[in-house]
């Protein structure tokens, strides 16, 4: 199968989950309104969840720089960075992205924004520091993948939809502690929603998780084949990403809800020898494995 058609199915995998992940909300809210016997939850519930989403859309940018204390970066002082970024933007048929750096020693870069026109390139002055300009040119073509292949609002909105999820069941689980639930419901055996609700805070915060995490490993591999594609030199991504696996001390500013957005794993674990388990849980998939395809690509 060719890249393209990777990409598409790739998008139609992702807009599955994502509906998953609508579906899941819904389900919670309707087993906790009808635990409760108040259909209003659900309706609060779906309008809180409409609100979410619509400010992670507009504001997701700004949120996601401000959580890793990011800083606007300077053609003058980073001019290597502006000047690839430029180039690639021009290969790829996009705007230039702004550009904002993170000052950390640990290498790494991410992309935000809700679409073409409001993208951000973000990267470390230890991975501008570390790379060749080839190595950087593979950098950067992979992150304007992710916004030529607009799969930064498409996992935004799963983290929204995830953190939707786990709000839902923490409310429950509060309002269950403090004696929530009225008397009446319980005394006319609604035993069913009960059990839906249980179930349902014990076991969707962890089936966000993994899909959301799911999303963000497939789309990791997707962008590294485009940004290969875009820059015609695989081996220049394949070696900064060698250079990233090596680094194992997390970031300063990392942390789990922006995670995922990195090219590599912004807490140090990127490296080849993890487990199922620690692949089933991690954001990133494996770096010796998405070395060894691009490498394959060459």
């Amino acid at each position: 199968m060719n890249l393209y058609a990777e990409r598409a199915r790739n998008v139609r995998r992702t807009w599955a989950l994502i509906i998953v992940f609508a579906l899941v909300v819904v389900a919670i809210g309707y087993a906790i309104s009808g635990y409760y016997g108040n259909p209003a939850i659900l309706v609060i519930a779906g309008a809180i969840a409409i609100a979410t989403n619509f400010y992670a859309y507009w504001a997701s940018d700004k949120l996601v720089l401000s959580l890793n204390k990011a800083r606007p970066a300077r053609r003058e002082e980073f001019f290597d960075f502006y000047t690839v970024t430029e180039n690639m933007a021009i290969a790829a048929g996009l705007p230039k992205p702004k550009l904002y750096v993170i000052d950390d020693p640990a290498p790494n870069a991410f992309a935000t924004g809700r679409d073409e026109q409001h993208a951000v390139v973000c990267a470390t002055t230890g991975l501008l520091a570390m790379m060749t300009r080839p190595e950087l040119e593979g950098v950067v073509a992979h992150e304007l993948s992710h916004v030529k292949n607009r799969d930064i609002l498409l996992m935004t909105v799963a983290v929204v939809l995830a953190g939707s999820v786990a709000l839902a069941a923490n409310i429950f689980l509060r309002a269950s502690f403090w004696g929530g639930g009225g008397r009446d419901n319980r005394d006319n055996g609604n035993a069913l929603f009960a059990v839906l609700a249980i179930v349902a805070i014990i076991l969707a915060p962890l089936a966000a998780q993994l899909i959301e995490l799911a999303i963000s490993r497939r789309r990791e591999y997707l962008a590294d084949e485009s940004g290969a594609l875009l820059t015609r030199y695989p081996e220049g991504l394949a070696s900064a990403l060698e250079k990233i696996g090596e680094w194992r001390e997390p970031m300063r500013s990392a942390n789990l809800a922006t995670a995922h957005l990195f090219i590599g794993d912004p807490f140090g674990k990127s490296g080849g020898g993890a487990g199922w388990i620690e692949r089933l849980f991690s954001t990133h998939p494996p770096i010796q494995e998405r070395i060894k395809r691009l490498l394959a690509t060459a």
